[in-house]
């Protein structure tokens, strides 16, 4: 979902009021409305989708508590992000302080339960290979790459975003393509050496 620029009308603002008299039903709408986009910027933070849905979860919730604290609704966008950025950036520490505190278990036979043979595992296992390669990316390449490329940002308003200058935007969109391309094509070698 793109976000227009502040000068733009912006017709979510009667939403946005409305939800700030209590209108649940504006909120559920809200909600569907936007949570793909709140999504991409989590995992944009997290480059995972492990904890997604909960740190959504976590997101819409203090949405709806905080709301009253949105002195003008027509910033509702940048809240919303710094609200989806503040949870992810929580979440991924709160789970470096688990894995630190409780070291993994083992997960030995947990591939047997996956089912097999389908037509779409290979299209699902690229999906899962291009979502690791995001994944893998360092934080500050990955989440403009998830706000261009996964949420349709333009680099002005990713530059506005995350407070940084249209050119470094750039900068760091082209080394995260780049870095993209080398991981999925050692993947794709890798895969051909080991059906072989």
């Amino acid at each position: 979902m793109a976000m227009p620029a502040a000068t733009e009308f912006d017709a979510q603002r009667p939403e946005v009021d409305a939800i700030r008299a209590g209108d649940r039903r504006a909120f559920a709408e809200f909600v569907r409305s936007h949570d793909k986009w709140v999504r991409g910027v989590v995992f944009g933070v997290l480059g995972s989708c492990d904890d997604i849905d909960d740190v959504c979860q976590q997101v819409w919730i203090t949405f709806w508590r905080r709301i009253g604290e949105l002195r003008d609704t027509s910033s509702w966008r940048s809240w919303l992000y710094r609200l989806s950025r503040n949870a992810a950036i929580d979440a991924g520490r709160e789970k470096t302080r688990r894995r630190t505190r409780f070291p993994s278990t083992s997960i030995e036979g947990v591939e047997g339960q996956v089912p097999a043979g389908g037509p779409r595992d290979e299209t699902r296992e690229r999906y899962e290979a291009v979502l690791g390669a995001i994944g893998g990316l360092p934080v500050l390449y990955r989440e403009p790459f998830v706000m261009k490329h996964m949420n349709g940002w333009s680099y002005k308003q990713i530059s506005e975003a995350l407070g940084l200058p249209v050119d470094t935007v750039e900068t760091r969109l082209v080394r995260a393509r780049r870095l993209l391309r080398e991981t999925l094509k050692e993947q794709v070698v890798l895969g051909d050496v080991e059906r072989s």
